[in-house]
């Protein structure tokens, strides 16, 4: 082991002691003796083969100790009795600014925080400022926090740049001269996260639009700026990039910079078989410019029909295109309700009549109520008898509407060994049933896969929730063995959701695609926790969109009854 790894590991120990609530001075003493190890002029391991690591400032006889079991064998026992105690994730809370060893605590113990991921998601619903000691106030630093964080890590999610790229195109447009704008690159073809913030925008003259965008709010310095280019760091801490071009050229400007580079070379091979040349500018056949005003221009000159932004990314898309088989994408407007909402009944924010009145005025047909079940105590999950309290209340609440309905569901819990913690005739009794881990995610990979196949066996499970498992930039997915998943949802007509949450974006486009391939349905849910949590919906879409889903493939682009008659519940009954 080298220096930092070893510094680390004592860094680690200080963190847990400090989390556990321990006297202050033993945190102190892994901390002091970590960064004196860190910043050594040699290899511990030459002051430990000498014998004299007791040399070493803060290293006194227990530290010697540890240090040389770590240094001998790997591993330190103290350390992994440590562990057992304190999920690693909770760890992962103190890189958050302002996030001190009481707080880490207090959300992992009050709401079983565990991850970066799943603090950002509990303060975008409104948990956290109910908590002892905190308040509104402590909730938005955290979010801030979090913010800074994932600035540092180069990439941020589709739904924080899409909201500020949608702002920066409104305001050019009112720009004189601007013709076009729109957004370019991995945002374009909605990927699940972010770089840069690339803009396009086609104008006759590009001076106005570089000084408008340079002057905007928020933009926080120019970092660039040249006759077609214009790159700004954005106040958020985003690089933001526009190019103008004319208005002739636009369409083979925004196909060449919204990409994939996979899908361009692709073309630009197409292009040199038929003795032409593509790049930004057009198309060249030798001294002849051809000029493409339109996206579309550039695809037809190809003999191409356009092809959607979320399919550039060279899996089959130009093959599909040339023999006319490009699926016709869902679109958000074909959703007809959400089958995924929480409610203060369980862990959401808000109450049953304000998320149906919420999810009313979205143009919704339905709503599912799906709140935790009883095994999720940190939800306040419900039990069978709560369940049919709060059926009461939705049955009271449908009498309200001639135009929309609420549907009672749940999101039962997986436990470890596969069974779920509501019975049989308790399910029986929802109209929609959402299974989901929310525990045991390190599982190896069979027993994970097993615990989910055994839940997608059971009759009244209608949809497997986030089945992956995962929490874009704070926690991979489980090891879940995904094809044997689809088999098995396959063969029990289990449908998969594709969580909204754009944290989660769980299932992928890869694994939607697959999923499709396979015939397996798919539900677009937000796992809204509060009204605002059912905008989501648009980040599912896109996602969805990537993995060339149809409206066919989706649940609930279906009527209320349809959709219920598709569900693996309706051939148990």
């Amino acid at each position: 082991m080298d220096n930092r790894e070893v510094a680390e590991i004592l860094e680690r120990i200080a963190d847990i002691l400090d989390i556990l609530g321990e006297v202050p001075y033993k945190g102190v003493a892994y901390r002091r003796a970590a960064d004196q190890i860190a910043h050594l002029p040699e290899p511990i391991t030459e002051v430990w083969k000498r014998g004299e690591l007791r040399t070493i400032p803060g290293v006194g006889e227990a530290m010697e100790k540890k240090i040389s079991e770590l240094l001998s064998t790997g591993r330190l026992e103290y350390y992994e009795r440590l562990k057992e105690k304190v999920p690693m994730g909770v760890l992962d809370l103190l890189a958050i600014p302002d996030v001190g060893p009481k707080t880490a605590k207090l959300l992992w113990e009050k709401l079983g925080i565990t991850s970066v991921g799943e603090a950002e998601q509990a303060a975008r619903e409104g948990r956290i400022r109910v908590l002892p000691g905190m308040g509104a106030r402590s909730e938005q630093k955290i979010l801030e926090g979090i913010e800074w964080l994932r600035r540092r890590s180069g990439r941020i999610p589709l739904a924080d740049a899409w909201p500020v790229a949608d702002e920066i195109l409104a305001a050019l447009a009112e720009t004189p001269g601007v013709v076009k704008a729109s957004a370019a690159g991995s945002l374009r073809r909605r990927k699940s996260t972010i770089g840069d913030i690339d803009l396009l925008v086609a104008a006759v003259d590009p001076e106005p639009v570089m000084r408008a965008f340079a002057a905007l709010p928020m933009v926080a310095e120019v970092s660039l700026s040249g006759p077609t280019k214009t790159s700004v760091i954005l106040r958020n801490g985003l690089q933001a990039d526009l190019r103008v071009l004319p208005v002739e050229r636009y369409g083979s400007l925004l196909q060449y910079f919204t990409g994939s580079k996979e899908h361009n070379v692709h073309l630009r091979g197409l292009a040199q078989d038929m003795g032409l040349s593509l790049s930004e500018y057009g198309f060249k056949r030798g001294d002849e410019e051809i000029l493409c005003p339109d996206e579309e221009d550039v695809y037809r000159t190809l003999g191409l029909p356009w092809i959607p932004p979320e399919l550039r990314e060279d899996r089959g898309e130009i093959e599909a295109a040339q023999a006319g088989t490009l699926p016709h994408l869902v679109e958000e407007a074909d959703i007809l309700g959400d089958l995924h909402a929480h409610t203060e009944w369980s862990d959401g924010a808000a109450s049953l009549e304000v998320m149906a009145e919420a999810a009313h005025r979205k143009g919704y047909r339905y709503l599912v109520i799906s709140d935790h079940s009883q095994g999720l105590g940190i939800a306040r999950g419900l039990t069978a008898e709560r369940l049919r309290e709060q059926r009461a209340e939705i049955q009271r609440l449908n009498s309200e509407y001639a135009d929309f309905t609420l549907l009672q569901g749940v999101e039962v819990e997986i436990r470890g060994d596969g069974m779920l913690d509501l019975p049989d005739d308790v399910l029986a009794e929802l109209d929609v049933v959402i299974a989901s881990v929310h525990s045991g995610l390190r599982q190896p990979r069979e027993e994970i896969t097993a615990r989910v196949v055994r839940a997608m066996q059971n009759p009244y499970v209608d949809i497997i929730g986030h089945p992956l498992g995962r929490i874009l930039g704070q926690r991979d997915e489980t090891a879940i063995d995904v094809e044997a998943l689809l088999r098995v949802a396959a063969e029990t007509g289990t449908a998969l959701e594709v969580n909204a949450i754009p944290l989660r974006l769980d299932l992928d486009d890869v694994h939607i695609r697959r999923a499709i391939g396979m015939g397996v349905k798919l539900a677009i849910n937000s796992d809204a926790h509060n009204p605002a949590g059912l905008n989501a919906m648009t980040y599912g879409v896109a996602t969805a969109r990537r993995g060339w889903a149809e409206p066919k493939d989706i649940l609930n682009t279906l009527p209320a009854e349809e959709m219920r008659a598709q569900l693996k519940r309706a051939r148990a009954k």
